[in-house]
């Protein structure tokens, strides 16, 4: 059952960058029982969005979206296992299976049978789509996917966080950095940099560094750990192959921690790819760090693939 609530998280930040309260929250429980917290904002009976945070983030890293989405959509987040105020579970229940179990139990949840849904994902949540892209479920509630700012495979391989040249060397540094078990401890000036040089562009403004530090320091350090290891070893490959919706690609072009040439290698990959966009000088961090342009995207792809209009339109296509 849902229930109305004005509880927000404890890592909230404030201001422009603060979570709206949800008009409703609940939980879905996935596969292996695991409980995830889902909130919904917005009008009931208004198109629907599905949003996927990413690793170390939560709900809150939506801020900007469901601020503006939630004024003429029904908009959908949840907080993936671990994360935010979805349950810490065993460290053997960390995995692209899980990922995709997680997804289609809150589609299950939240929509109605054939009722459909423009799902975006950023990051670990783009690679959640992936995850679940060959799962009936999934065909059944989604009219198009974004892919913000994630990949398929070669994470740890490709990634620039570690100032070194490519190779054996850098890729088990990458993994030691990202993998770390050290707690991260209190929001410090210090923090700020480092996070600001791993996650985002160099002219992020203050507030937006700081609004992503607080959201990914408040990830436990054991969930940080288990989805690092997922990671590292990634490989969904056939999971983007079998992407047949409708799907926009958003990647920053000072991306430290999944290159553009992720992004470029997703739309060049995907059967239906409707749209890649770089932006210039943006980091990993692009729902902060651009959210006119991501939430532009999940508004074009509502309204061009589930608004009656769009509908209308495909059906009298021959």
């Amino acid at each position: 059952m849902s229930r109305r609530t004005d509880r927000r998280p404890a890592h909230a930040t404030t201001g422009r960058y603060a979570p709206p309260a949800a008009r409703s929250e609940r939980f879905a429980v996935s596969a292996d029982g695991a409980r995830l917290h889902v909130e919904e904002h917005g009008p009931e009976e208004a198109p629907a969005v599905v949003l996927a945070h990413g690793w170390t983030c939560s709900t809150a890293f939506w801020a900007a979206q469901i601020r503006d989405l939630a004024r003429d959509h029904r908009v959908i987040a949840y907080d993936q296992r671990g994360h935010g105020r979805s349950p810490v579970v065993p460290a053997s229940g960390y995995s692209t299976t899980a990922l995709a179990d997680d997804l289609v139990a809150v589609l299950r949840t939240t929509l109605a049978p054939g009722e459909r849904a423009v799902v975006a994902g950023h990051s670990m949540g783009g690679m959640t789509i992936m995850a679940a892209a060959g799962r009936p479920e999934f065909a059944e509630h989604t009219a198009a996917a974004l892919l913000c700012s994630t990949g398929s495979s070669r994470l740890t391989a490709e990634s620039l966080v570690v100032p070194w040249r490519p190779g054996p060397v850098r890729t088990r540094l990458t993994r030691a950095v990202l993998g770390s078990r050290a707690p991260l401890g209190p929001v410090t000036p210090v923090a700020r940099q480092v996070l600001k040089y791993a996650t985002m562009g160099p002219g992020s403004a203050p507030d937006r560094v700081d609004a992503c530090a607080r959201i990914v320091h408040a990830c436990p350090t054991d969930v940080r750990h288990g989805w690092s290891r997922v990671l590292a070893d990634l490989d969904l490959d056939e999971g983007l192959a079998a992407l047949t919706a409708p799907t926009a690609v958003i990647g920053g072009t000072s991306d430290r921690l999944t290159p553009i040439g992720h992004a470029r290698g997703l739309a060049a990959a995907l059967s239906h790819c409707v749209g890649l966009t770089e932006l210039t000088g943006m980091g990993h961090m692009t729902p902060i760090e651009a959210p006119e342009a991501v939430t532009g995207a999940v508004r074009e792809l509502v309204g061009r693939y589930l608004t009656p209009t769009s509908q209308e339109q495909k059906e009298k296509t021959p």
